[in-house]
């Protein structure tokens, strides 16, 4: 086996950002390893697995990503909260990446990455069961340290505190949620938006990541809204979710078949 047939999924992200090409994906909100796999497209570059708000238990996020892995692209997952038991379970099922969200101090950013890391002063415990399979080794450098650990920042306070995040050891990244932060900031929460105190906190958490050294994230309504963000500099960058997409395409094609222009019709889901 080559080492290129060697690195981890999680390995070829961090090839591919130090290159300074970002990460397109995908959001999984669906329970169904079958609509997992049909987002699996030449080209994307992660799928994200969302066991907060989607309607998905450990066992659907299990059979998920391994139809995921069958294509090479990089797993994730959204966990619930910010539990280390949660993390590490997912992490010892093979997930090469997690997104833990409500983030909103250093803190709790550590309690994240402790939560991923093996070793003194985290608290990750030993038993990568299958991630060892899925990683190709047993090696804690490589199923400890390899893995890709992201926090959400949605709250004014996480903004306001932005820096002693951002700073947070063995962090790799923030991921924004734009409808929870709009949230926090006593905005309407939907995606893609554009008033300016919210234009102005996904800046300020830009430029953080940026200063700090880490990736930024974030997730748009669209392909369309996720090319803006990969211009200004995002990295990881989410452009499609199935629970919106399905909805969306049957209105689509329903006005369609009743003579009427979708577009005045679009409702904007999430």
């Amino acid at each position: 086996m080559t080492d290129k047939m060697k690195r981890t999924r999680a390995g070829r992200l961090r090839a591919q950002w130090r290159d300074g090409k970002p990460a397109l994906g995908a959001w999984a909100a669906i329970g169904s390893s079958f609509s997992a796999e049909l987002m699996c497209v030449p080209g994307v570059d992660y799928i994200c697995i969302d066991q907060q708000h989607g309607l998905i238990d450990y066992t659907h996020m299990l059979d998920m990503m391994r139809a995921i892995e069958l294509y090479d692209i990089t797993p994730f997952t959204r966990v619930p909260a910010n539990e280390s038991w949660m993390i590490g379970k997912v992490l010892d099922a093979g997930i090469q990446g997690v997104i833990v969200p409500m983030v909103s101090s250093g803190e709790e950013a550590r309690k994240a990455v402790a939560a991923c890391r093996y070793g003194r002063g985290n608290t990750r415990s030993y038993g990568p069961i299958r991630a060892s399979m899925a990683m190709n080794s047993r090696d804690i450098d490589v199923v400890g340290n390899e893995v890709l650990c992201f926090v959400m920042v949605e709250t004014k306070e996480g903004v306001e505190r932005i820096d002693e995040i951002a700073s947070t050891p063995g962090l790799d990244g923030i991921y924004i949620g734009p409808a929870d932060l709009a949230l926090g900031l006593g905005l309407p929460p939907d995606l893609d938006k554009e008033e300016p105190e919210h234009v102005a906190a996904v800046e300020k958490i830009l430029r953080a990541c940026e200063k700090h050294g880490i990736i930024p994230g974030i997730q748009c309504g669209s392909g369309r809204a996720a090319r803006k963000q990969v211009e200004k500099g995002f990295k990881l960058v989410t452009f499609f979710k199935d629970s919106a997409a399905l909805p969306a395409a049957t209105e689509r094609e329903l006005a369609a078949a009743q003579g009427e222009d979708a577009s005045t019709k679009a409702k904007g889901y999430v």
